[in-house]
């Protein structure tokens, strides 16, 4: 089972939310949880300029790892 995202996470979007114009697999970091089924994301470019923060639903993420974890 997925763990649910926690403030700081870097995540992956599952689907695209075109009302943020955010693509399939655009990366994230979670900024705050507004509620047990929402998340605020912040998308940021390589110089880390925000260009979207928006809510996401939780369901629609996948935490990334960077470091080895067990399955």
């Amino acid at each position: 089972m997925q763990p649910r995202p926690k403030l700081h996470d870097t995540i992956a979007l599952l689907q695209a939310q075109a009302e943020a114009k955010l693509a399939r697999g655009q990366v994230g970091t979670v900024v705050e949880e507004l509620d047990a089924d929402h998340l605020l994301v912040e998308f940021s470019d390589e110089e880390g300029r925000a260009y979207a923060i928006t809510p996401i639903r939780v369901t629609n993420t996948l935490v990334l790892h960077y470091q080895p974890e067990a399955a």
